[in-house]
Parts: C-alpha cells; structure tokens; sequence
C-alpha cells in the first residue's frame, strides 16, 4: 500500500472506482449547497484545483494505491500553520479492499507525514455516526472521539451531523504507522 500524488492520467481508474462505488461512497461524499453548476468540472479540471492548493500549501490530496493500482483516495486539508498547526483527513477507498487493512495504513502514513514534515501539531478527522468502517478506522487507530459536531458538513442535500476525532503529536511520539504496525502484529499473533 501506498499514497502518492493524485494524477489527472488517474482520470479512466478514479472514475471507474467512482462509479462501481457509488453506492458504497454517495451516503458519505460531502456534496455542495449550492446549486450543481451547468457543466460539472471536468477529473483534469478537478486535479488542477488539488494541485493547486498543495502548492500553495493547504491541501495534499493522494492516490490510495494496493498492489500498484489505484483503490482510493485520501486528501489532508484545511492546512494551518501558525498557533493552531493543525489539518483534517478524508478518504475513501473501493468497497473491494475495505477491510484489509489499507484505510488505516493510508491514515497512519499521512498523519505521520502532517506531523514529522509539515510540523503539524493536530490531525482531526470528521465522520457522520453512521458510518461504521470509517468509525473503525478511527478506532483501530487511536484517535480520540472529541464529541459531535451539529449539522457540520453537507452531505447528499443536507447538513449532516459528525464525530470529529483527532491526535495531537504528543500522543502518538512512535509514529502513528508505527503504533498501527505493532497493533496489526499484536493481533495476528
């Protein structure tokens, strides 16, 4: 498993996913209040915008990629420097890999790289109630449930209520990949 960055010649694979997961995946996508513009961007037009925003530092939107090929997709966002030094994960994976291990691995590598080359302090990530697989992630992971969030995010025409979950760099000191490894060999064993 390996993050890398998200590339427009991802477009044939990530729409695929896309579109073999959609029932899997649109319980969960965020979805804008506004009304859908006349023409939807384009998967070139969308990685312009990512990449964009990662050189100017807010955003790090990476390819989930199992066995060489491509499965999801996981974006650091909400970048801040400063006095709050802190970002927020999303991600979503294909319903055929879940469950394997590779959504938390994705988590741990990139909360590692927030914290030992950003210089983060804060990692936090947002997860309506309902969703079981993502709320297990958290909770393989170690990440502290810091309560609800009301009507946080907007979500298939309405505003959805979260949990925000989140750890600091102080509570993971070994790295979060390395916590997450010695936890996967502790109960294979």
């Amino acid at each position: 498993m390996r993050l890398r960055p998200l590339r427009r010649r991802d477009q044939d694979t990530w729409m695929e996913l896309r579109s073999r997961n959609a029932g899997w995946l649109e319980p969960w996508d965020a979805t804008s209040p506004e009304p859908p513009p006349a023409v939807r961007p384009t998967f070139g037009a969308f990685v312009r915008t990512l990449s964009a925003q990662a050189r100017s530092g807010v955003t790090l939107p990476f390819a989930v990629d199992f066995e060489d090929r491509l499965v999801g997709q996981l974006t650091v966002a909400s970048i801040a420097y400063g006095s709050l030094r802190s970002a927020s994960i999303g991600y979503w994976v294909s319903e055929h890999v879940a469950g394997r291990g590779i959504t938390p691995t994705a988590v741990a590598l990139a909360t590692d790289h927030c914290f030992g080359v950003l210089g983060l302090h804060r990692v936090e990530i947002n997860i309506r109630p309902e969703n079981r697989p993502s709320l297990r992630v958290v909770e393989k992971l170690g990440f502290r449930d810091e309560g609800l969030r009301e009507r946080y995010l907007h979500i298939q025409g309405r505003w959805c209520d979260h949990r925000t979950f989140a750890l600091t760099t102080e509570e993971v000191p070994e790295g979060l990949l390395a916590r997450w490894r010695a936890i996967r060999g502790a109960s294979a064993g």
